[in-house]
């Protein structure tokens, strides 16, 4: 099962997260807009935590999301080399915390071995077919990364890139200027 989430309809952000032949690429477009107009075109919304051990895509009100990636960054520090329980603990602060409960945002994490999509209901969600895809754009990603799962000797990184290249195709909130990492 793959796993898009998008509760609010965020505008603006499309990340992917797709995991292949031992090797996991995480993207995001640089598009930030304010309505109908796009007020920047190369913002960085994946980032690497952990000594460059773990991968985070953001979808969401942009200081909410910082927010949430130093708390994640503070819970890696505290459980290193466990991102599952690290991204189990800051679900359980963000669900119950007074101040982390009103932040509006998704966030889709990886490392060598699992990719997680971390949600304010509390929801720490690994999917199946080590897809993930969060923000307006990200059923449109989501949905041509499946498609090119099919495609043989496609390594994670060009997955990537062609979904990506589709979502922008796609959805106005999306363009083609992306970051891209890769473990």
């Amino acid at each position: 099962m793959s796993y898009t989430h998008d509760p609010i309809g965020w505008h603006g952000t499309t990340i992917l997260c797709v995991r292949r032949g031992g090797q996991v690429a995480m993207a995001g477009d640089g598009q930030v807009s304010m309505g109908q107009t796009v007020v920047k075109s190369n913002a960085r919304k994946v980032r690497r935590l952990a000594g460059g051990r773990v991968l985070a895509g953001f979808a969401g009100a942009t200081a909410d999301a910082l927010t949430l990636l130093e708390r994640l960054e503070a819970k890696l520090e505290r459980f290193p080399d466990q991102l599952e329980r690290a991204c189990v603990e800051l679900a359980k602060d963000w669900r119950t915390d007074r101040y982390l409960r009103r932040l509006e945002a998704l966030m889709a994490v990886a490392d060598r071995d699992r990719s997680l999509l971390l949600t304010g209901n509390g929801d720490v969600l690994e999917p199946e077919d080590g897809v993930i895809g969060i923000g307006s754009g990200g059923n449109y990603a989501l949905a041509a990364a499946r498609a090119l799962l099919t495609v043989e000797g496609l390594s994670a990184e060009e997955t990537v890139r062609r979904a990506m290249a589709i979502a922008a195709q796609i959805c106005v909130y999306t363009n083609g200027n992306i970051v891209l990492e890769t473990l």
